[in-house]
């Protein structure tokens, strides 16, 4: 094999690769060889693209790539069509800051037809920007032919399915309260209501409501000041206990829990007690008179949802600002009093024009100059605030098409059971609990860039909603040849009224954005007026993957929809992602200037380090905190690792020619590491697999990670080394050579899912081709030797053992040790490996604990002290009569007790006879530290070799270069390890004083060495 290897660059050989995938078409290829196999279906979640694409981004595009890349390996055949998601406010706010444009009026004179053309040029204004970031992170998507969610036939399709839930009777128009943002002038769902929580302290205010014709007070507690000048009622629990007290001159009606908390413990007079039911329809009078209501008003009311665990007990009713108000207002035909505009501010009264929250302050010195306040407390709570544009949302009753979603929830909570969530406690957990509780839709929203809502009026009362552009056609004379169904084109259509003729006017309103999105399972195919196959066979999708929030965003809209049509889930397995954060735990913004820039990365560490860093860090699901030098480690530890060890081949086979074909030795020919640890490859995919099915993928990829540097680089290589020196190509050295070319091999197809760039390199210099279209690796069981693999973790495990004990000693690991004596389970079949790890002479196995203590009393015990003398043999018998696990404790002896256990012998042993000792599980590690002028001799030699490779390092000289060294040192001290210098550091050795000086301490003696080409 000849193969060029350099120093690895993340940026320089992704690019390359990308150019080598796009001239090969490698990507059409790996979809294209599994046409007709089972299918994989992945549905793409539409970003939109009318925004710069954040690490969160790439994050999804990872993790989605990763399952895909490993399921086309597997043989599925799997189409990746892209997606954009291009209407809703998100893009309208959008325009409107380019525009200048500040409310909903603005749009209308700037004109509804040139302000949603700028809307469609902006849904696409980063597009390049989001094709490049998905090809540097390697995101293998069908970007030519996306699925458009402002397309006519997309929208086509949505219409059709809104006129099948129309069928059904779950296609209302109603009058409700819905939460709305002034700002944006728009109503919104329960599930984009959900998303954009704060937590937040407002004032918590306690009002006192004058009884009619009594001298005596309802005593109510809001945390809505501004909704009082709407006030119409107070509610009370029917059930629970009231009282009337006397406090401070006054007389106060409360609930009785409530009483003490909050007048904590001052004084009053009990006066009367009654049940909550017995107050309903007593009257009081109002707060303020801006209202001119036509209806009954200012009464006691009774309602089930007032609680005892806050306020009063009493709490006032404004029909227009809550669900629960509004309620109690249709119960008891309350007037719907309105006092605030849809821009947020009071329509009258003395804070006409002042938007609503701003006004709270006022409002409550007001209460407090007429001396009807009672307190004020901060109150600390959830408030739910505009997703899109950050503002307060009000509850805000208005009129709006809903979806009755309410009475699907046994069908929702059904189809969940059927779907496999990652991680599995959000199906019955956040998911569940949401779906459980599932509100009805509010499917409108008074805008202007959407898919408007397809519902026509007639004067004569007809209402029709049409489902096909066909439908449409049918009722109009004017239907341009080339149409576009958005605002304004689809208002501007002359729809004749099927029973009377007259023209009608479709509603103004457009829907949801998310019910766009959620529409992609069968939108996306223009279902069902074509694609009828496609979507059959697309239906359900068996792979979703968003991050966490979208638990009540999309994953939520794709059910609810698919429910409402078909009854059935839109998806089988749901992978939800954790939430990127910056190396604080901080969420990521770039408000916060807390933004890593991913073209940093792209550019330093590249996209692969960027791709195991989100693989490997943690679970998919749980949050990461991303920062450049993190990504850095990663890239350090896993990366460049794996290319050294691949370097390290290429180079010592190009050195020998080595030929795979040709020069390939079959596995039971090979040597015990060898078989090792193509035994433990084989293991390793096999956990590999199992925790890709599960997606562990962060599982997955560690196992990868703990294979390739501990295993396969940090132990196989390592072990190996001596044989690739040899300059004879023998077997030995092309068994090692056939072993590490079907590592490297099969791990370049192990981490092509994960990283793709890197693998393709590895791949194609070794085999040719693409590892993008190799099937994914199986493990061989015949290969695996669990046993085989334990003892060598048991080997392993004693070096490292032998490597603690010289430190602790000060002893260095290239000064050789006369031997190593190992009480335990015999793995001699090591001892090579053993002895060349361990750098000692001589492995000594001395079978079981109990005849090794046998061996040094008898050797050892008269030395240790007085108090033995002459007991050696008479202990060493006592010994060998006990259980090993009972050593240690009292030995009689001639009526004298002895205390003397394993570790006295061996401690003592060591600090008067030359040994380390140490216990690993049922093995004890002996290291005899005797020196002998040959051992210094050799460790002497092998300092000198670890300098010279160093210099020849810093002189970045060629593997196969050789050299003369010259060397200031006594040739005594070498004489004997000239030969394997010489061969170590491919140099020939000549004691002569060096002219260009590289001086070194070695051992306390100062030692020249210059090296010359």
């Amino acid at each position: 094999m000849n193969i060029e290897v350099g120093k690895y660059d993340p940026p320089g050989l992704e690019e390359k690769i990308r150019k080598f995938w796009k001239e090969n078409g490698i990507f059409e290829k790996s979809v294209g060889q599994r046409k007709g196999k089972e299918k994989f279906v992945f549905l793409e979640g539409p970003p939109t693209a009318n925004g710069i694409p954040h690490p969160g981004h790439l994050l999804t595009r990872t993790i989605k790539d990763a399952v895909l890349r490993y399921k086309a390996m597997n043989g599925y055949y799997i189409e990746r069509k892209a997606g954009w998601d291009t209407h809703g406010l998100p893009v309208e706010i959008e325009v409107e800051k380019e525009l200048g444009l500040k409310k909903k009026g603005d749009i209308e004179k700037y004109g509804i037809e040139k302000f949603n053309e700028e809307c469609k040029k902006s849904v696409f204004k980063y597009e390049k920007i989001w094709k490049k970031m998905t090809e540097r992170i390697g995101f293998w998507m069908d970007m030519e032919n996306p699925y458009i969610t402002l397309k006519n036939d997309y929208i086509e399709s949505v219409w059709w399915s809104l006129k099948e839930i129309w069928k059904k009777g779950l296609l209302k128009e109603g009058y409700r309260v819905t939460p709305y943002c002034p700002r944006c002038g728009t109503t919104l769902s329960s599930h984009e209501v959900a998303q954009g929580y704060k937590e937040i302290e407002e004032p918590s205010i306690f009002i006192k409501f004058k009884l009619k014709k009594e001298d005596a007070y309802f005593l109510a507690w809001t945390t809505t000041p501004w909704t009082l000048i709407s006030n119409v009622a107070l509610a009370v629990n029917p059930r629970e206990k009231y009282i009337q007290i006397e406090y401070e001159g006054e007389k106060l009606i409360l609930a009785e829990k409530r009483c003490n908390d909050l007048l904590k413990g001052e004084e009053y007079k009990l006066l009367d007690r009654f049940e909550g039911e017995d107050l309903e329809g007593k009257e009081y009078e109002p707060l303020y008179k801006y209202a001119k209501p036509t209806k009954r008003c200012w009464f006691v009311t009774c309602a089930d949802f007032v609680s005892m665990d806050e306020g009063t007990g009493i709490v006032h009713i404004a029909p227009a600002f809550g669900e629960d108000d509004y309620e109690v207002g249709m119960e008891y035909d309350l007037p719907i009093v309105q006092l605030v505009k849809p821009d947020g501010t009071f329509s009258t009264g003395k804070w006409k024009g002042k938007f609503v929250k701003d006004a709270d302050e006022s409002i409550i010195e007001d209460l407090k100059d007429r001396d009807i306040l009672m307190s004020i407390q901060p109150y600390k709570h959830q408030y739910p605030f505009c997703w899109r544009c950050d503002s307060p949302l009000l509850y805000y009753a208005t009129r709006s098409w809903f979806i009755k979603i309410s009475k699907l929830k046994k069908e929702l909570v059904k189809n969940n059971d059927k779907i496999r969530w990652f991680p599995s406690h959000l199906k019955d957990g956040r998911f569940g609990d949401f779906i459980a509780n599932a509100r009805d839709w509010s499917l409108s929203r008074k805008r202007y860039w959407g898919t408007p809502l397809p519902i026509w009026n007639c004067n004569c009362g007809e209402q029709i909603l049409i489902g096909s552009v066909e439908e449409l056609k049918k009722l109009t004379t004017n239907f341009p040849k080339k149409y576009d169904l958005h605002r304004p084109f689809v208002d501007e259509i002359d729809v004749r009224c099927p029973i009377c003729g007259e023209r009608m006017k479709r509603v103004e309103e457009v829907i949801d954005a998310w019910y766009d999105s959620g529409s992609a399972f069968f939108a996306q195919w223009h279902y069902p007026f074509e694609g009828k196959k496609k979507f059959e066979e697309n239906f359900p999708a068996d792979f979703i993957c968003e991050a966490i929030d979208q638990t009540r965003g999309w994953f939520y809209s794709l059910l609810a929809i698919s429910t409402l049509l078909f009854n059935s889930p839109s998806y089988k397995n749901v992978l939800s992602l954790g939430l990127i954060l910056d190396k604080e735990g901080q969420k990521m913004s770039k408000r916060k200037k807390n933004y890593v820039d991913p073209n940093l990365i792209f550019e330093n560490e590249g996209a692969d380090a960027m791709r195991w860093f989100f693989i490997s860090s943690n679970a998919p699901w749980s949050p990461k905190r991303l920062d450049e030098e993190l990504v850095r480690r990663t890239m350090s530890k896993f990366l460049f690792t794996l290319w050294n060890s691949y370097s390290f081949f290429a180079t010592y086979t190009s050195l020998d020619d080595f030929d795979p074909v040709k020069d390939w030795i079959p596995i039971e020919k090979r040597n015990i590491l060898d078989r090792w640890i193509m035994s433990r490859l084989n293991s390793v995919i096999s956990i590999v697999r199992k925790k890709m099915e599960e997606f562990e993928l962060q599982s997955a990829a560690r196992e990868i990670e703990n294979f390739v540097i501990d295993d396969f680089s940090n132990w196989h290589i390592r072990c190996s080394r001596n044989r690739f020196w040899l300059e004879e190509m023998t077997n030995e050295k092309k068994a090692g050579y056939s072993t590490l070319y079907e590592c490297l091999t099969t791990i370049s197809k192990l981490i092509a899912p994960f990283t793709p760039f890197m693998a393709e390199e590895i791949y194609k210099n070794l085999n040719g081709g693409s590892v993008h279209l190799c099937d994914y690796p199986f493990g061989d069981t015949e290969l695996i030797n669990e046993e085989m693999e334990n003892e060598m973790e048991l080997a392993r495990r004693l070096v490292e053992l032998a490597r603690s004990l010289r430190a602790r000693a000060g002893i260095k690991v290239r000064h050789p040790l006369k031997r190593a004596i190992i009480i335990g389970k015999n793995i001699k079949k090591f001892d090579d490996i053993l002895k060349e790890e361990m750098n000692v002479k001589k492995i000594e196995w001395a079978g079981s604990a109990k005849k090794f203590m046998k061996k040094v009393v008898k050797a050892n015990l008269s030395s240790l002290g007085p108090k033995f003398k002459g007991k050696a043999s008479r202990i060493a018998e006592a010994i060998e009569k006990m259980p090993v696990d009972e050593i240690g404790k009292e030995i009689s002896i001639d009526n004298k007790k002895y205390e003397i256990s394993k570790e006295d012998f061996l401690i003592k042993e060591v600090e008067k006879e030359g040994f380390l000792r140490a216990d690993l599980d049922k093995s004890t590690l002996i290291l005899d530290i005797h020196r002998t002028p040959e051992l210094v001799e050799e460790g002497f030699a092998r300092e000198i070799v670890r300098r010279i490779q160093e210099m020849r390092k810093e002189m970045d000289l060629e593997m196969e270069e050789k050299v003369t060294t010259r060397i200031s040192c006594d040739r005594e001290k070498i004489c004997n390890w000239i030969e394997y210098v010489e061969r170590e550091t491919r140099s020939t050795i000549e004691f002569k004083e060096p002219r260009k000086v590289r001086e070194w301490n070695i051992n306390g003696e100062k030692i020249k060495i210059e090296i010359l080409k």
